[in-house]
């Protein structure tokens, strides 16, 4: 029997009712909260798996057992490594500004103690978090920037050929063509349609089918293949011995490009 103004801390269960009363330990003993981003980057601050898992074992310490200052020993019976590797672990926190001791005042008995302060670590912690956010935001500026960029250049270069406004289907038409060819490939194409004086968008896009059809990605290799057509062209052309008109360098290019993408 149990002494009047006494607490029992084993409960009597129903026989086969283990689960709830597994159920009724699980909470009461509370759990540790561990912040997700300190799971996620404990690496990138230099803490190796067993100090992390000290870590772990020395906030619950804190906070479930109010013990600050948990001895080498006690934490053995919560951890896999030794006494020595618990001890090392401890050193390297500490040499490596992680964790320091420090004075904590017991209100309930109006006495000062020494324990664990986890304030370096969290600090430690919010520098990693702000240089991986500081580069999270120069990823996305940099990709919105060439998002707008890229067919905020397009769109001029085409209403300035063009001499006038784009319509909303044009403007889709171009994001379209953006999407399977490189932006430089689409402004090639738009240079050789003005050069032939095709100022419509089905020639436009009937140059970057082809270069599309070839995977054409550059224009260096539009180019060498201009270069190549040119040369089997005149192999297959027969030339006059006399008598034949001159023409300049435009002349032949506007001449190579009708034959080969005009029909």
């Amino acid at each position: 029997m149990v002494p009047r103004g006494t607490v029992s801390t084993v409960k009597n269960y129903k026989r086969g009712n283990i689960t709830a009363a597994f159920g009724v330990d699980l909470f009461i003993h509370g759990s540790t909260s561990i912040p997700n981003l300190l799971l996620k980057l404990y690496k990138d601050m230099g803490i190796s798996d067993t100090e992390m898992m000290l870590l772990i074992q020395l906030f619950r310490l804190f906070t479930e057992e109010n013990n600050y200052l948990p001895s080498a020993d006690l934490l053995y019976e919560h951890l896999s490594g030794n006494i020595a590797q618990i001890n090392r672990d401890l050193e390297n926190l500490i040499s490596n500004g992680m964790l320091k001791i420090t004075d904590f005042y017991d209100a309930e008995r109006d006495i000062v103690i020494q324990g664990y302060d986890f304030e370096p670590i969290f600090e430690k912690l919010s520098e990693i978090w702000a240089c991986a956010r500081v580069k999270q935001h120069e990823a996305i500026k940099k990709i919105t920037e060439n998002k707008l960029k890229k067919p905020f250049n397009l769109y001029k270069s085409f209403e300035k050929e063009f001499g006038r406004p784009l319509s909303p289907m044009e403007i889709e038409q171009i994001a379209r063509w953006s999407q399977k060819m490189p932006p430089v490939m689409v402004l090639e194409a738009l240079r050789r349609a003005v050069m032939l004086g095709k100022h419509n968008f089905k020639y436009i896009d009937s140059i970057l089918l082809e270069w599309e059809k070839n995977n054409f990605l550059t224009p260096e290799q539009v180019e060498d293949y201009d270069r190549q057509f040119k040369m089997k062209h005149n192999d297959n052309k027969k030339t006059p011995s006399n008598g034949r008109r001159k023409t300049n360098q435009n002349d032949d290019k506007k001449n190579m490009l009708e034959s080969l993408y005009m029909s």
